[in-house]
């Protein structure tokens, strides 16, 4: 079933009015899109906090298992047994907008609309981030140009450029002068994690400026205000730090701010924007990246580090086709459909796929927080087999279970799950991080292997060892870690499925992002600059010349 027309949209004034905002709080962007001022958050500091409920999922297939559906659609549910809810989500990348995803809006009667607007330009954010990192780029070349006053030594700048798009061809790159770069998706940029975690325009600027650009000669670090560029960087940010508000298709208020990459990046919405919606809402909904393993972890132990907010509860979204897959039914291909062995009845398989959601539950519960597993149906999915994972989620430790069909029933599909969520609100969630900050970076490192993702080892590539070395060196060692590792697997190797074992965690690289306070390990082969697939999702992707419409978005 489609989605409602766009005519039937509410005015972002009025969702600014049923918010309880100011009329000067908001900047309205047309008719159904718009910002809201950082001051609205500083006016409702003092109000009482709702509900903070993330949805996170189980290792999905390259075709994902309907996370933000199920974010969206469990606001909306929420919002019809009676409380206020806001959903809190990322903003699509372009990347896989043109990618394989061809969207990430949600979908069927669960987006967030306008979605042409959701998944193209929106407010323009990514693209201040995308400005903002390359103009520091430009300073650290230009000051080369210049009589490198600072000693900048040209084979220790590590500071990359980014584009919003995924071009393989851009990995590594020769400047002018024979100097080796590269380029990273506008979503991994630092600055981009300096959006998402920045409490207001202040800690923005301060962060900016302790962004580490590369060392001297004789080892000391240079940093962006060092280049006077944090300024500059701030200015084109300004206006990116105001939250997005738009609605779901049911009318729900939406705020979608900074960007996605789970794998690659911390992969959460940003902290100024759940902050403020905890202050309007009774239940705030908000997704991190990916699995447990990923956007769940760095919610966690990064984003929750940093805000002091406190998770009431996770929502793990599993469907039976990522379970089969699990259970070595079949493969999944990027830009592929789906084998049958995925789709149609298959109980051995999702038996022991099952393992895989285990996990995801051990998971969530190591960070003290309450789990409720969705189930998100598909409309031939065996009613038994249904029922079957609910029974294997809650014997694995969830609080309880709920099949889900957002996408084709709207908020009404999400009723019983907003109903067990609200249930699992009640219990007593007592969140504490993975590790702690004095733990050393091998320490950290060595915990998530372990007790995230079951490995018996982490091994350091070389360059790695020297780079944490160098991070512990320059004070950086009490720093949360981002892992950057695949998706598709609770392990490094994508072709690792199920729940594996007895594997080493290796890491190739250490990067020290200093000024969203974080170190990004990268394991084995992971690529901060993501490629398109065969048949990229931006060959549907038209604008009808007799409306003017864009179509082809999913």
């Amino acid at each position: 079933m489609p989605p409602p027309a766009a005519p039937s949209l509410k005015q972002v004034q009025e969702l600014a009015d049923e918010l309880s905002l100011l009329e000067d709080e908001l900047i309205p962007y047309g008719r159904h899109k718009g910002k809201i001022v950082l001051a609205a958050l500083d006016r409702l500091r003092d109000r009482p906090l709702g509900r903070y409920v993330l949805v996170t999922a189980i290792n999905p297939t390259p075709l994902g298992e309907g996370k933000t559906v199920t974010a969206i659609g469990l606001a909306m549910g929420l919002c019809r047994l009676g409380p206020r809810a806001v959903v809190t989500l990322r903003q699509p990348s372009l990347g896989p907008v043109f990618g394989v995803k061809g969207g990430g809006s949600g979908g069927g009667r669960a987006q967030v609309v306008p979605q042409e607007e959701v998944n193209l330009h929106l407010t323009g954010d990514a693209h201040a981030v995308a400005a903002a990192h390359n103009l520091l780029a430009a300073f650290v070349d230009n000051h080369l140009s210049h009589g490198n006053s600072l000693q900048l030594d040209p084979n220790a700048i590590s500071w990359p450029r980014v584009m919003g798009l995924n071009d393989r061809a851009l990995r590594q790159v020769t400047l002018q002068g024979g100097r080796l770069s590269h380029f990273v998706i506008t979503e991994a940029s630092e600055v981009m994690a300096i959006l998402a975690l920045a409490g207001d325009l202040k800690d923005l600027r301060r962060r900016l400026g302790r962004i580490l650009v590369g060392m001297t000669q004789d080892g000391r670090p240079v940093c962006a205000e060092d280049l006077r560029c944090a300024g500059a960087m701030a200015a084109l940010l300004r206006d990116a730090m105001n939250p997005n508000l738009v609605q779901t298709t049911e009318g729900t208020p939406a705020l979608i701010h900074a960007g996605p990459f789970g794998n690659i990046a911390h992969g959460s919405s940003s902290i100024v924007a759940d902050a403020l919606a905890l202050r309007l809402a009774d239940y705030v909904v908000t997704e991190a990246g990916f699995g447990s393993d990923l956007g769940a972890e760095k919610f966690f132990n990064i984003k929750c580090r940093v805000s002091g907010l406190r998770p009431a509860a996770a929502v793990i979204v599993a469907t039976l086709r990522a379970l089969k897959l699990h259970g070595g039914a079949s493969s999944a291909k990027p830009g592929l459909p789906l084998p049958v062995a995925l789709t149609g009845p298959n109980r051995e398989a999702l038996a022991r796929g099952c393992a895989n959601l285990r996990q995801h539950i051990a998971n969530v519960r190591t960070f003290g927080v309450p789990a409720i597993v969705a189930v998100n149906a598909f409309a031939d999915d065996p009613k038994e087999e249904l029922e079957y994972v609910k029974a294997q989620a809650v014997e694995g430790g969830a609080v309880a279970a709920a099949v889900s069909t957002p996408w084709s029933n709207g908020g009404a599909g999400a009723e019983a799950l907003a109903d067990a969520v609200m249930r699992a609100c009640e219990q007593p969630s007592s969140y504490r991080p993975l590790y702690e900050d004095a733990a050393s970076i091998e320490q950290k490192l060595d915990t998530i292997a372990r007790r995230i993702y079951g490995a018996d080892n982490v091994t350091c590539a070389p360059t790695a060892a020297a780079q944490i070395e160098t991070a512990a060196r320059l004070g950086y060692g009490h720093f949360p870690i981002c892992m950057a590792k695949t998706q598709y697997s609770l392990s490094h190797d994508p072709q690792l499925l199920g729940r594996p074992s007895g594997f080493t965690l290796p890491i190739r690289e250490v990067r020290i992002l200093a000024g969203a306070e974080f170190l990004t390990a990268v394991c084995g082969g992971m690529q901060l600059m993501p490629g398109l697939p065969n048949r990229p999702a931006g060959e549907r992707v038209d604008v009808d010349p007799e409306t003017g419409r864009i179509v082809g978005l999913t």
